[in-house]
This record gives structure tokens, sequence and C-alpha cells, in this order.
């Protein structure tokens, strides 16, 4: 591990995300090398809201919640070298590309995610990003973020 690493627990992740329950979807970030990647932790659990329908009979997560955690794991990251912005800031979701599914999501995986940063251009962050649970690719994807001041901010 570099010595550069930083770890951020849930108390600094709330700090720096503005989701909240239930859309919190990063419980720790257990590696983060600035300008160059991030690995995070999610703990999947039946308590989910999500679960009660999709699918009761056998609860899978949401693909594209698992891309949102992705991509609040990238705003962990872009927030950590962004020394500008502040709690008026929003993190907006701005494009995906070759997003694969590749196994299921379900309660009791723990869901490492990990993303890289790709480069930064005109206001717009790339990010290539996987999930992973055991091992195991279970999505990727690479998607595009932009930070902007939140107009109803005073």
């Amino acid at each position: 591990m570099n010595q550069n690493t930083v770890k951020i627990d849930i108390h600094q992740i709330l700090k720096l995300l503005p989701h909240r329950y239930p859309m919190l979807l990063v419980d720790r970030v257990i590696e983060l090398e600035p300008h160059k990647s991030i690995t995070a932790i999610k703990n999947v659990t039946i308590n989910e809201p999500f679960f009660t329908g999709h699918y009761p009979q056998r609860p899978v997560m949401p693909g594209v919640l698992i891309i949102e955690a992705l991509a609040q794991t990238a705003a962990l990251l872009t927030f950590s070298e962004d020394t500008e912005h502040g709690e008026d800031s929003l993190y907006y979701f701005v494009g995906i590309d070759g997003a694969r599914f590749k196994r299921p999501v379900e309660p009791g995986d723990q869901m490492v995610l990990h993303v890289d940063f790709e480069r930064f251009l005109r206001g717009i962050w790339k990010f290539k990003g996987r999930a992973m649970v055991d091992g195991v690719v279970a999505a990727e994807a690479e998607f595009m973020c932009m930070i902007k001041k939140n107009p109803e901010a005073n």
C-alpha cells in the first residue's frame, strides 16, 4: 500500500457526500490514492428497501444501484482532489458507457467498488469502475460525472 493512501470511514463519507439512507451506497473507503484510484466497500443486507420489490422470491440488487454505488465512490475520489467544492456542491452523473452486469449481487454480499480516474476535461471527470463480489466482477462501466453548485444553496 502506498504511503499516500487514504482511508475514509462512514462519518467522513457522510461529510463528503450529500446522499443519505436509502441512497447512500458506500460504507467505507479502504484505499484512496489521490489522482489515481479508490476502493470502497458496500455491505449489502436484506434490509435494503429495494429488495422488497426486486425480487421478493429471490432478492437481487438492481444494476442501476450498483452503477450508482460506483458513481458515489468516484465522487469520493473527486471530492478528495477538488478542494473548491463545498457543502453546496452536487455531483451529477452525466454519462455511462460499456455497462456490463456479470453476476447478481444478493443480500449478504460485500461489494468491493474499485474506480480508476481516467481524465478531467472541461469540467467533466471520466472514470472506469468495477464492482466485485468474492473476487468476481459483478458489474463494470465507464462513466462521466461533473460537480455543480446547488442552485438552492444560499
